[in-house]
């Protein structure tokens, strides 16, 4: 593609020299200059992240906490809500016992093999757990939007669009790699991991739904410079 670059799906007019006032910088002028001058300047904004797995988003997130955003890792807010003991008993009752590892809690490889055979036990598995989940990604956005110096908000969530979590985001963004980067990426994980990955994903919104819907294209193909150069781009224009 000719090396990465930051797509904007969303066009908006932008008050040009027709209309400045003498002694006065256009709303969008002075926000950039703002941004410019002041980089951790607030904006109260929420990023959602989106794409594929291994395209990158968790990459593109942690440039967004290193450039002064509060991150919010959903998957690692499932991962402690396993260990929930209420939380733990529904998920036995619904999947059986055998899905316990030897010091009691879930086994989350054997509880992903029930819980992705089909719609209904997807299903049920989502009504356990995202509400947990979505409960405590909101108390976390509430923190954040009250702290000084968090320059804006990101969601970094697997199931963003599948949980409604896309609905408190003001930015959709798109994480978007070459087709064989994802394999690379994942290259070192085992083809029964990765099998399991690609049947996760057929009980998800298409990629190709996602990319449509979002407000930005990040490419993600060449290095990190080039990716932070995207990021730096998409908060100016916050």
């Amino acid at each position: 593609m000719g090396g990465d670059r930051i797509e904007h799906q969303s066009p908006r007019a932008k008050p040009w020299g027709l209309f400045l006032i003498p002694c006065f910088l256009s709303g969008f002028l002075t926000r950039v200059f703002l941004r410019s001058t002041f980089p951790f300047m607030a904006t109260g904004k929420i990023i959602g992240i989106l794409g594929g797995i291994g395209a990158g988003k968790s990459t593109v997130a942690a440039e967004f906490a290193r450039q002064g955003c509060a991150v919010i890792d959903a998957d690692a807010i499932g991962h402690e809500v396993l260990k929930e003991p209420a939380v733990s008993r529904r998920l036995i009752d619904a999947f059986g016992p055998d899905i316990m590892d030897s010091t009691g809690g879930i086994d989350r490889t054997i509880l992903g093999e029930k819980a992705f055979q089909n719609p209904e036990s997807v299903a049920q598995i989502n009504r356990i757990l995202h509400p947990v989940i979505l409960e405590r990604c909101q108390q976390q956005m509430s923190e954040f939007q009250n702290k000084t110096g968090v320059r804006a908000i990101v969601l970094d969530a697997p199931l963003l669009l599948e949980t409604g979590l896309d609905k408190r985001c003001d930015i959709l963004i798109f994480v978007e790699a070459d087709p064989t980067a994802p394999d690379r990426r994942c290259r070192r994980q085992s083809r029964e991991f990765l099998a399991r990955i690609k049947k996760r994903e057929n009980f998800q919104i298409s990629l190709d739904k996602k990319r449509k819907i979002a407000d930005y294209i990040i490419e993600n193909n060449s290095g990190f410079s080039a990716l932070a150069g995207q990021v730096a781009r998409i908060l100016l224009e916050l």
